[in-house]
Formats: C-alpha cells, structure tokens, sequence
C-alpha cells in the first residue's frame, strides 16, 4: 500500500505538465470515436496477503494512463461477462464445468495458483469479453487494448500459472467464427512460453501460434508453437532485440495473417523475479515499438493484453505496461 500511494503522488504532479501538452483536438476526436480499451474494477482481485500475483496493477495502469494524458475516460469500455458459448472450440466442456462448478481437485486449483471463488470466475469472463470487444474495437480502430488478460497458460483442459480462461485464445476464435476472420497471429512475448496457447491451436491452421520466451523458464514443459524461439537465461536487451527484429521479417510470409494478437508480457524486465531475462524498461520499450511497427508495415489491426509482470517493485511493471499503451498508440490508432 505504502508503495501504491507513493506512486500515486508521483502521478499526481506530473499531471500539470501533461495537460499543458495534450493536444484537445487529439481528444476531440477520441471521444468521437469506438472506445478501444477494457477495464474493471473486477480485474483487481482480492487475493490473501502476502500473494506474489501484483493485482493492484490493475487499478494503477489506467490511472497512469489517465494522469499522464496518453488516453481519456472516454477512451474505456467496461465488459460485462463473455457468454460461454463463445468459450466453446477452445476450452474443453468438462473443464469449463469444473471450473465454473468450483469441482478442480485441490491438484489442479495449486496449479492454477489463485483461490477459486465464483467472483473469480465472473472476473475470467469478463477479461475474455474484455479481450473480444478490443479485437473487435481494433477492427475499427486499428488497435485495440485490455487492461489486464494474457492468460496463455491455460490451455484445453487445464489452468496453470493464474490462467484460467486464455483471453486472447478465445478472442481469436471469435474473430473467425463470429467475424469471419481467416488468418490469425499471435505473437506472444511474455517471457514464459505460451504454451496454453499452443496446446488450443495445435490442429487449427486458421492460427499462427509465435512464442518467444526463456527457454529454461516455467512452463518447464513446454507445448509445441507454431514457431518458438527459447532465449537462454540473461539474455540482455540488444540481444533480445537483435533476434526479435529477425524474427519479426520472416514472420509475415510464415503466417499471412489477417488479424494480430499481442501478448505484451513485462516479466522480460531484469528487474522481474521471475523473468531470468536482463531487459531494461527502454528495451522493452523498444520490443513494443517492433511489433507494432510490424503491424503497421501489414496493415494489419492488432489486439494487446498485458500478460505477466513480477518485478519488485511495481512501478516498473507499471511504467513497462504504459510504454507498451504509448508506443501502440503512437504507431496505429486512427
């Protein structure tokens, strides 16, 4: 907490120098246009003290984003819970019962790493509407984001890592049988494999799965993508960069796609626990600007969720996400 209202304060007082800068015609014409960000109050979930999943990024994100005039109220929409039948094709139907019941054994509940509860299931369908509504948005917009979501470790019939439901997954499968999208990429660069994506869309060729992540790093067994690239440990910065600008100039011709899916993970920043990477926020800053800056080249309209961050502290998981919101927008909103 003592954290959260330091960086509050920190906000607050660049706010008079954001204002001066905004441009009101910017703004004029956000507000006359689709909304293209989800949020809620459900994304921040209260989970029991001492929990190492940064919930409270949920509520400072946006407020960032706000304080610091990079987007507007006006600029948000609030999902309501996605209908399961749209979870139909990507998550197995015994599964979705046993979560939506709370009947997981006590195995696959550890696995899945937060307590199950009906409001945390309520919280899922809503980052999946979340996710659904920013694709649609980025159909009209060119881009479109989530505030929280990124759960690409739940795959089929499983949970893990604090994923149940994979958003973007789901997404993706109604953008080509609602909307009928017929190429789909995803490009995850979370630094954990997204290997619950991999496992949904092992057998359907309408979707390009791209993972680039810590090879050693959980999961530690890994799913096969369509394309992965496992980066050793302290991989620096212009390393990363190096392969990842490589990769992204074979990745069009691989993948023809129709449709991009961005999992913008901040777990790849040096300062993350979790992460075994050695990126600083600039490189990741950078990260961000290459695949959009690859959209951009295609033409092609792209949906971003946040995906992991576990850095100490959390005003670098925070400032990781924003750069990520402000290189976006710079590059595609129209």
């Amino acid at each position: 907490m003592i954290v959260a209202k330091t960086f509050k304060w920190e906000a607050a007082h660049k706010i008079h120098w954001y204002e001066g800068k905004v441009s009101t015609f910017r703004i004029k014409m956000r507000q006359e246009q689709t909304p293209f960000i989800a949020r809620h109050p459900i994304f921040k979930h209260p989970l029991p003290e001492g929990h190492r999943f940064p919930m409270l990024k949920y509520e400072l994100l946006p407020e960032k984003l706000l304080l610091e005039g990079v987007i507007t109220k006006s600029d948000f929409f609030t999902p309501e819970p996605l209908h399961r039948k749209f979870l139909k094709g990507i998550h197995d139907a015994d599964y979705v019962e046993k979560l939506f019941s709370l009947s997981l054994e006590q195995d696959e509940i550890r696995r899945i790493g937060l307590p199950l509860s009906e409001a945390l299931m309520d919280r899922e369908l809503t980052i999946a509407c979340g996710t659904v509504k920013a694709a649609k948005a980025a159909l009209k917009r060119g881009i479109g984001f989530n505030i929280a979501g990124g759960t690409h470790h739940a795959g089929t019939n499983w949970g893990e890592g604090f994923c149940l439901l994979n958003d973007q997954a789901v997404a993706a499968g109604y953008l080509l049988n609602q909307i009928g999208l017929k190429r789909i990429l995803i490009i995850d660069l979370d630094v954990h494999q997204g290997n619950g994506t991999a496992d949904i869309f092992k057998n359907e060729d309408r979707v390009f799965t791209f993972s680039m992540h810590g090879e050693n790093n959980f999961p530690f067994k890994k799913e096969r993508s369509d394309w992965d690239v496992g980066l050793p440990d302290e991989t620096g910065g212009a390393e990363y960069l190096q392969v990842l600008a490589k990769k992204l100039n074979e990745l069009y011709t691989r993948s023809r796609p129709d449709f991009v899916f961005y999992q913008a993970g901040a777990d790849v920043l040096e300062t993350d626990k979790l992460g075994r990477l050695n990126l600083s926020i600039e490189d990741c800053r950078q990260r961000d600007m290459l695949v959009f800056q690859f959209c951009k080249k295609w033409q092609l309209p792209v949906q971003v969720s946040m995906g992991g961050g576990y850095s100490a502290n959390i005003k670098d998981i925070v400032q990781a996400h924003s750069n990520t919101y402000k290189a976006g927008i710079s590059a595609l909103l129209k």
